[in-house]
């Protein structure tokens, strides 16, 4: 579903003549298929799943984020520009992203469910957001917020 998505915007924004999006899309299909390059060694033969996709494009956006910080210290407004303009489109192929509150929650559920008590079950509780809520939490926040509930 993604893989078209993405084959979608590059057709639009070509016709478009929209420089910055093709550009972007093609950076996101060019990873993917380094990706499932990759996976086949793992026998995986059908390309990665859209969760994994999910992934990919986070942390692309959190590579953006950091190279934003780092433009804005050196005084490269125009890449930091740049850098925000692809978040955006990045952003075009991920779920919403959840708030602090919806976070919150979100973390308090799991915590029952597994029944979590202290900092141990920290990893377990990580790996249960994960798996849930691939692409549209936040999970630097996140383990911030489980932190606060476990300790």
């Amino acid at each position: 579903m993604l893989r078209q998505q993405f084959n979608e915007a590059l057709k639009a924004a070509m016709l478009a003549k929209d420089s910055r999006t093709v550009s972007t899309v093609r950076l996101i299909v060019a990873a993917l298929k380094d990706r499932d390059i990759a996976a086949r060694s793992r026998g995986v033969t059908d390309g990665i799943s859209d969760d994994e996709i999910l992934q990919m494009l986070s942390q692309m956006v959190k590579q953006r984020r950091e190279s934003i910080t780092l433009y804005e210290q050196g005084a490269r407004l125009d890449l930091a520009q740049q850098e925000t303009e692809e978040i955006a489109i990045i952003g075009r192929f991920l779920p919403k992203q959840m708030d602090e509150a919806e976070m919150t929650e979100a973390v308090k559920t799991v915590l029952e469910e597994i029944d979590a008590k202290g900092l141990k079950d920290m990893g377990r509780t990580m790996a249960v957001l994960k798996e849930r809520f691939a692409g549209s939490m936040d999970f630097t926040k996140a383990s911030a917020i489980v932190k606060s509930q476990l300790g």
